[in-house]
């Protein structure tokens, strides 16, 4: 292992802190309202988001500096206590039923999300295992059904909370992991008809699914129902014009669109904001993105480059999703915006795993 460089990758570390703070702000701005007529409190959104904030951070400068290898070692305990907490949260009186799922494991307000963990516990293992058997990803059986198969069950232990956004990320983000570690596409192509004939099976087995299928194809067919969290969002964006309503400005967040803090938040960002904006968060995304791979390829080993792949993966792909369904380009599912949406758990995992990948670019030659 290299000598350690003197300081992290300080890019990385101002856009994170930049996306948190206006993540904050918005937070604010977007439930004030909801805060005051169920809380008496304009504040109690934004006040839990900075506690959630201030603990986030913590972990993720304390994370920064621990040698990566450690979660080497650690990757698989770590795996293993996800699946018993993925197990646990099913359990009648253990796990916590909000928006009709069971996900959350605590007590009172204060709780936390097994499912967002598991996803780094996944990268993590798969950073392992694909570092030191990438010579058998390019085989069928001995190396992508085993791998992928894993990625399955925890897929299918997600969804019966049921929460297919996390779990689509999670498998997202291993079939980038494994792409990159050089599986072949004629293998990919193959197990991707499978999934697909899987992924029909979810969706006619839930009819609130293939309501969000129908209201994602036409959501002005169903306005008061399926499709109305759709059309509210495409409300928000069209009249923030270039530089949007104002900030506190927003219209739709005064009972239109639902939960505007969380899932929706690019939504009122875009509204008050405006198309300037949106795209500056978007570059900052973008700036995020591009330091991560060039950590990630500039990692001392495959375990280090993987490990950043995955996690820099990982935010990617949420990022996508969340903006596509506000968009109107993917059906709704219940995925925050990183760094900017409200919520304990996401925001809590997505800043620890940028400390992993500060760790890493201590060590990183780019």
């Amino acid at each position: 292992m290299p000598a350690t460089r003197s300081t992290p990758d300080i890019i990385m570390i101002v856009v994170t802190l930049l996306l948190l703070s206006i993540g904050i702000i918005m937070v604010y701005s977007a439930s004030a309202d909801l805060g005051l007529y169920k809380f008496d409190d304009a504040f109690f959104f934004a006040k839990r988001q900075l506690l959630f904030a201030g603990v986030g951070i913590a972990a993720m400068f304390f994370i920064m500096n621990i040698n990566y290898m450690t979660w080497r070692v650690w990757s698989k305990i770590l795996l293993i206590i996800c699946f018993v907490l993925l197990i646990a949260v099913l359990i009648p009186g253990v796990g916590m039923v909000r928006g009709g799922a069971r996900s959350w494991i605590g007590v009172g307000a204060f709780s936390i999300q097994p499912s967002e963990f598991m996803k780094l516990a996944m990268i993590t293992f798969l950073a392992k295992y694909l570092s030191e058997h990438q010579k058998k990803i390019t085989s069928l059986k001995k190396g992508l059904v085993p791998t992928l198969g894993l990625v399955m069950v925890a897929f299918a232990m997600i969804m019966l909370q049921p929460d297919l956004g996390t779990g689509a990320v999670m498998v997202g983000t291993s079939i980038v992991m494994v792409f990159v570690a050089g599986a072949r596409i004629s293998h990919f192509v193959g197990m991707g008809l499978i999934g697909l004939i899987g992924l029909a099976g979810l969706i006619i087995s839930a009819p609130y699914r293939i309501k969000r299928i129908t209201s994602f194809l036409d959501p002005w067919s169903d306005p008061l129902g399926s499709g109305f969290q759709i059309i509210q969002s495409l409300y928000s964006l069209g009249p923030g014009g270039l530089l949007g309503l104002g900030l506190g400005q927003s219209r739709q967040k005064f009972g239109y669109l639902p939960e505007p803090q969380t899932d929706f938040i690019f939504a009122i960002l875009s509204e008050e904001l405006g198309f300037i904006g949106a795209v500056f968060v978007l570059i900052l995304f973008s700036l995020l993105l591009w330091r991560g791979i060039r950590i990630a390829l500039g990692a001392p080993d495959l375990f280090g480059s993987f490990l950043a792949i995955g996690i820099i993966g990982m935010v990617a792909i949420q990022v996508m999703i969340n903006i596509g369904v506000v968009t109107g380009l993917m059906p709704v599912t219940g995925i925050t915006l990183p760094f900017l949406s409200y919520g304990g758990s996401s925001l809590t995992l997505m800043l620890a795993s940028i400390g992993v990948i500060l760790n890493i670019s201590r060590y990183s030659r780019y």
